[in-house]
């Protein structure tokens, strides 16, 4: 492991720890309370995979007529991210992406999917993203999360981007909240078998596979620079930062 994937997780740790003993994990405990925290984390389970399409298309050629573009084992590790991100499968196997899996977790609970269907309906009729994000009937730190996100694709360089998605987009999920699903299983499995499988395969694959591909990249787009080490570490702790405004408005 290059020496400033260390120096990097020694900078986030305040924050991490910050979000990893956030109040919302304390709050949520019945399937009603569960269904607004959809409601508000559905935006980040999809504003991750706009993060990944942006590295995708920054570290490979997506366009025609094809030429090679940076080294073959970035492409290949965002690639691999990709392909799990975009068509992972579902508890019975049928090819899925995680957002899509996301979607059919909440309508099972019964979570409203209005807020982000609607910003996927404004999307594909043409509206800009910033124009769209303005129209989202939900909270001010939502928008702003996702104002944020949007900054880093639309701006970032590659290495502050690959920063961003392995550091500061963690899904941090406490054993007391996989501990809470467990409960709500048992109660209601009809409601929340999807969101259950949703976090384990999450941990699984994320958290485990996907992970070390994400420092990997990093390691790669950083190298020995000590300015872009030093530009992921403050995106990264901003990041983190920003996550942390989101579930302040799951506790509101």
């Amino acid at each position: 492991m290059h020496k400033g994937i260390q120096i990097i997780k020694t900078a986030i740790e305040p924050s991490r720890a910050e979000l990893l003993q956030h109040p919302v994990y304390h709050q949520i405990q019945t399937l009603a309370q569960l269904q607004k925290f959809a409601e508000v984390h559905v935006f980040a389970v999809w504003d991750f995979m706009s993060l990944l399409k942006s590295l995708q298309q920054k570290l490979t050629c997506v366009q025609t007529p094809w030429v090679p573009v940076g080294s073959a084992n970035t492409r290949y590790l965002i690639n691999e991210i990709v392909l799990g991100e975009e068509s992972d499968v579902d508890e019975f196997d049928n090819r899925i992406s995680h957002f899509e899996l996301y979607q059919q977790a909440m309508r099972q609970m019964g979570a409203s999917t209005n807020a982000i269907e609607g910003l996927m309906h404004a999307l594909q009729s043409g509206i800009s993203i910033e124009a769209a994000i303005q129209q989202l009937n939900c909270a001010d730190s939502v928008k702003d999360f996702l104002i944020f996100t949007f900054k880093i694709v639309n701006h970032a360089p590659a290495h502050v981007q690959a920063a961003v998605f392995t550091f500061g987009r963690e899904d941090l999920i406490p054993d007391m909240f996989t501990r809470l699903l467990e409960k709500l299983v048992a109660e209601s499995p009809e409601k929340v078998s999807i969101f259950k499988y949703y976090i384990e395969r999450h941990i699984e694959v994320d958290g485990g596979h996907h992970s070390h591909l994400a420092l990997e990249m990093v390691s790669e787009l950083c190298g020995d620079d000590p300015v872009k080490w030093e530009e992921a570490a403050k995106a990264s702790i901003e990041a983190l930062q920003i996550r942390a405004r989101l579930w302040d408005a799951v506790t509101a």
